[in-house]
């Protein structure tokens, strides 16, 4: 069994920032990737960014430029650092990680950017 845990979401002001961390039970080299999603208010779940065991990211166009995915092995841990917050990415931030097609996700962190 595998647990994810994020941790570092909360309110924060149009243009602020703000660094999601997610912790893993076990070694995040056994991951195939991972990845933050996160679901708007009344929406549906979208990828946010993904990170390869080889360290190759991809992002949502949306968070392009403003966010950055990283990971740690030496405290298997998964970050996200977002900057220059908008409203629209309020939402519940997920950590996601998948294994030899088995997938995890964490509870999730809500991030709430006021106008």
């Amino acid at each position: 069994q595998v647990l994810l845990v994020e941790s570092g979401g909360g309110l924060v002001d149009t243009g602020g920032s703000l660094k999601l961390s997610c912790a893993a039970s076990r070694s995040i080299f056994v991951f195939d990737h991972m990845a933050w999603y996160r679901q708007p208010p009344e929406k549906q779940r979208e990828m946010v960014a993904t990170i390869t065991s080889r360290g190759t990211t991809r992002y949502a166009d949306s968070v392009k430029g403003r966010f950055r995915i990283s990971s740690d092995s030496a405290n298997d841990t998964m970050y996200l650092q977002m900057n220059n917050l908008k409203p629209d990415d309020t939402a519940i931030y997920y950590c996601y990680a998948t294994r030899h097609g088995f997938d995890y996700w964490g509870q999730g962190t809500q991030v709430t950017v006021s106008s």
